[in-house]
């Protein structure tokens, strides 16, 4: 397992050397969102209309953070479950995101996205959003703020510790885990 450190937007270059089980820290900048704004970009994708962020080489984090502390960008930022977005990943990957953060498994549809439009999927660890948002330098809501903890926000990270659970590859960390434990 491998350990890189890459910065955002990222090249087809990048996603080609992440593998399953590597650890990635990303520095730059992320966008959040979840199912209620992910549903807001789809139909506005499919009304031919312009999305409110560039997601071309950028990775989007399921996310819905509490409020910020005084003197703090944003509060808790733990992930949120990833396979509540499987329905809309894929427009988003032809659209030329690069990547996705979150916690839990995908359905095979985002793991054939993932290959075909050079992507990953990344896991952020569950159960320590106090300690995530360390890594999170700034925030700014910049569409749906209508949505309160779900509106898209770009943050600003360093730093920003993954795990490569999907690859571009087909590989996948929990079904390695899986065959590794299993008695044969």
């Amino acid at each position: 397992m491998a350990e890189h450190h890459i910065e955002t937007p990222v090249t087809d270059e990048v996603i080609e050397k992440l593998k399953a089980g590597d650890r990635v820290f990303i520095t730059g900048f992320l966008y959040t969102g979840r199912d209620s704004a992910h549903k807001k970009l789809i139909e506005l994708v499919q009304e031919g209309k312009e999305l409110p962020i560039d997601v071309k080489g950028q990775f989007i984090y399921y996310v819905g953070p509490t409020p910020a502390r005084p003197g703090k960008p944003i509060g808790s930022a733990g992930p949120t479950t990833s396979y509540r977005m499987d329905s809309f990943a894929p427009t988003l990957h032809s659209l030329g995101l690069k990547g996705t953060i979150g916690k839990g498994s995908r359905n095979e549809e985002v793991k054939e996205s993932l290959k075909e439009h050079k992507a990953v999927y990344l896991a952020a660890v569950g159960g320590a959003g106090a300690l995530i948002s360390k890594s999170i330098e700034g925030a700014e809501v910049i569409a749906y703020p209508e949505l309160g903890p779900e509106a898209i926000r770009k943050v600003k990270v360093k730093d920003f510790p993954c795990i490569v659970i999907n690859d571009m590859y087909g590989g996948d960390l929990y079904e390695e885990g899986k065959k590794k434990y299993s008695r044969g």
